[in-house]
């Protein structure tokens, strides 16, 4: 057993249900299952499934169960939007609105009149592709913004997840530079790779990210010779407890794949993409991004604005959340920065970023190590299921302290 595995199984394993439960259908635990991959930019040195991917059902979790990845899918856009950066394709500071032509009649949301109709200006400034990688387009999540939430109630409008960009079609809450905001800018990100490479983004994805890195089990849809591969989704209750609702359904094939949350991955795939960054831009001998490439997608772009608190308006998808909270952290070109050294051990200046289902990543380019934890429980942020993950990370530092 690696000194790894003697630390983290004790740590992921004691997490999951007990016997007795497993088949039950309802379970007090962390998770219900957990893959987790750590590496280094030479390779895996940790790969492990722990627990069950249904609590329903008498079944062990495989290493190589499929989870949906949700936000995690934005750094993997990032880096398909960089490849056209280099070719010069795309430009992070021309407006765009000169790919998208729709982007230019995007405005400001001021508020609702006393009819309850949204009072809208012009922004007062254009937006770039910066903004749009950044969060700070003054774009938001109906999640965790009540006025975006309320824009789309007043207007009948349809809640996002049905892979159409009509969904996208939402009013801004500042002006484009003034601050950070989560948001769905990545889905408009991805549709700018559209317009310019006349393909899907999924196939662009698989031609130029997925193939040369061998992730062979990723897109944003599950061929259904490997549904049964996938977890499933498990719901925490009141009282703590989880029960199983059923895998992520893939959203119906729209007019667009959406760039912010869409992808389908295993810990292995998705740790592959970890290490091409940690190996600056190459994997295996096939290179797909520039050293200077990847030092740009790391590097601060949004200068003294900060990340703040995420609060939920849709508390059955997600929690408030923040990571590290007390650690000031910035934003890159589809990453999260802590500019200080975290909790965990983790490097200042170090990647890092989630998805809704509670599956998480970082890099740490500094200490040259990175991780990826994949549970599928909902909603976001669930305390548990992030205790278990900085427990993991925590212990990935403690180990390497010793070596």
């Amino acid at each position: 057993m690696s000194p790894l595995s003697t630390r983290l199984d004790p740590v992921l394993g004691g997490a999951v249900p007990s016997e007795k439960e497993i088949g039950s259908g309802r379970a007090q635990a962390a998770v219900a299952g957990v893959t987790a991959l750590i590496c280094n930019a030479d390779g895996m040195l940790y790969h492990a499934a722990h627990g069950v991917p249904d609590i329903g059902r008498n079944e062990k979790l495989a290493p190589d169960a499929i989870f949906y990845t949700a936000s995690m899918t934005k750094a993997v856009t990032g880096a398909a939007i960089m490849q056209l950066i280099e070719q010069g394709r795309l430009f992070l500071g021309a407006p765009a609105a000169e790919v998208l032509p729709e982007l230019a009649d995007v405005q400001v949301l001021e508020g609702f009149d006393d009819d309850g109709n949204p009072r809208l200006r012009p922004p007062k400034r254009a937006m770039t592709l910066r903004h749009l990688l950044t969060h700070t387009s003054g774009f938001g999540y109906d999640v965790w913004n009540k006025e975006i939430l309320e824009y789309q109630r007043q207007l009948g409008l349809a809640e996002r997840g049905r892979g159409m960009r009509a969904d996208l079609k939402r009013p801004l809450l500042f002006d484009p530079g003034e601050r950070w905001n989560y948001s769905i800018a990545i889905d408009w990100a991805g549709l700018m790779l559209e317009a310019v490479t006349g393909q899907r983004l999924g196939d662009y994805m698989a031609e130029h990210l997925f193939a040369p890195l061998g992730m062979v089990d990723t897109g944003f849809r599950v061929p259904e010779e490997k549904r049964p591969r996938q977890m499933t989704v498990h719901r925490r209750q009141e009282d703590g407890s989880l029960t199983p609702e059923a895998p992520m359904p893939p959203e119906p094939v729209g007019d667009m794949d959406r760039g912010g949350g869409g992808l389908f991955s295993t810990v292995a795939d998705y740790g592959a993409f970890v290490r091409m960054i940690l190996n600056k831009g190459e994997l295996n001998g096939e290179r797909v991004l520039k050293p200077e490439t990847v030092a740009e997608m790391g590097r601060n772009h949004i200068g003294d604005i900060r990340t703040v608190r995420s609060v939920s308006y849709l508390p059955e998808i997600s929690n408030d959340f923040d990571f590290f909270p007390e650690v000031p952290k910035a934003w890159g070109l589809t990453f999260q920065i802590n500019l200080e050294q975290a909790p965990t051990g983790r490097s200042a200046g170090s990647l890092a970023w989630a998805g809704l289902t509670n599956c998480y990543y970082w890099i740490d380019p500094v200490k040259n190590v990175g991780g990826v934890f994949a549970s599928q429980i909902l909603p976001f942020f669930d305390p548990q299921a992030v205790k278990l993950f900085l427990d993991m990370e925590t212990a990935v530092y403690a180990e390497l302290a010793q070596v």
